[in-house]
């Protein structure tokens, strides 16, 4: 069994996320105002980050290293997800219409009979 947790896990205190993610400490805060990351909380109302959030983090960094401000940031992190959404739905239908295929496909199968099983007509040649 892995001691790694799992990447939706909460477990990283504030300094170690913004050390992990290459960032001061009040740096996550701000983004957390601007609705950018959501941290966990402890029941004592600490933050706890995960690896997912650290990688938030960095794709955060990334887009505001090329020009993008804040909200900026936030419209693409938007846009990221719902193009991610869309990609699921569609995989979701291609197995739903592969699968549909697939048991038109196992019905055809019923249909068929052997030919040694199959009756045939006997026509006699008409003479002339």
């Amino acid at each position: 069994m892995s001691n790694r947790p799992r990447p939706d896990q909460a477990v990283y205190v504030i300094s170690v996320a913004a050390e992990l993610a290459g960032m001061h400490p009040q740096t996550l805060r701000i983004y957390e105002r601007r609705g950018l990351v959501d941290p966990a909380r402890t029941t004592g109302g600490n933050r706890r980050y995960s690896d997912a959030d650290i990688a938030l983090l960095q794709r955060i960094a990334d887009l505001t290293s090329v020009g993008l401000n804040l909200e900026g940031v936030k419209r693409v992190l938007a846009l990221e997800a719902e193009v991610a959404r869309l990609e699921a739905e569609i995989e979701a239908a291609r197995s739903e219409g592969t699968e549909a295929v697939a048991e038109v496909h196992r019905q055809y199968r019923r249909d068929l009979v052997p030919i040694r099983q199959s009756v045939t007509l006997y026509r006699r040649e008409r003479r002339s």
